[in-house]
């Protein structure tokens, strides 16, 4: 399997990657969080700009300014920006139109590593970001969120494959599980697809029920997992000192 190199971290090589997001409402908070950051274990740092207040009213200068300064604030912590639509679980809705203007001006930037870009927007949107972000320089997460259910197996890898022959270069699935089996089923999906799959994948089962699978990625093959710096930005997320305590003691020599 391939991995992916951002900075100084290697996605897809030994224990999972821990991924803290911030979730701020305003730059004020923005900056706080990135700050409480730097304290702790993170190996990446994702900025879910869809909680930011008024987002879609502000201007992309705005925009660009509060990552200019987040981007300083976090020196050479590998940085992932994300718009979670809230369709996928996000905090506010955008259209296509503005999403793609957005994550242009971000690519065009500089400022950020990695950009996370959901699957199941229309086709010719998601090739399109994933050409100008390569243009850039900047690996894509593809990603897709189920908040209500766990679909089978098949289906799972069918998204994680479609993602690949997408070109994104990582692959990113979470989904809802309503049982054990729910779980085992996102395990072993997980699984599956590292055997076969040429991307690294990153995957979760959210909410209590799938709090094995934020912990046991190098046993299954998830290559990332999110922990927090107080708020969660999903269902299930362990505080990130807590997350690194126990994969590291499930680390596999």
């Amino acid at each position: 399997m391939n991995t992916v190199t951002v900075r100084n971290v290697e996605i897809g090589a030994g224990m999972p990657k821990i991924c803290v997001p911030i979730v701020g409402e305003n730059r004020e908070s923005i900056l706080e969080q990135a700050r409480t950051i730097k304290t702790l274990p993170a190996d990446l740092v994702e900025w879910r700009v869809d909680y930011l207040n008024n987002v879609s009213s502000l201007s992309l200068l705005t925009v660009l300014t509060f990552l200019s300064e987040l981007r300083n604030e976090l020196g050479d912590t590998p940085l992932l920006f994300t718009f979670r639509t809230k369709r996928e679980g996000g905090e506010k809705s955008i259209s296509p139109q503005a999403y793609e203007e957005l994550y242009k001006a971000i690519l065009m930037s500089g400022l950020v590593d990695l950009i996370d870009v959901e699957l199941f927007l229309d086709r010719e949107t998601v090739s399109r970001l994933i050409q100008t972000a390569h243009e850039n320089g900047v690996p894509v997460i593809v990603s897709n969120h189920d908040f209500k259910k766990t679909p089978p197996k098949e289906e799972l890898l069918d998204r994680l494959e479609t993602m690949q022959d997408l070109g994104a270069d990582i692959l990113k699935i979470a989904v809802m599980p309503e049982s054990t089996e729910d779980l085992l089923t996102l395990l072993a999906a997980t699984e599956d697809g590292c055997r076969y799959l040429k991307q690294p994948i990153v995957s979760m089962s959210m909410g209590g029920k799938g709090v094995l699978s934020r912990v046991a990625g190098e046993s299954f093959g998830s290559a990332i997992t999110f922990g927090t710096a107080g708020a969660a930005s999903a269902p299930g997320q362990l505080p990130a000192e807590e997350l690194k305590e126990i994969l590291e003691a499930l680390h596999k020599e």
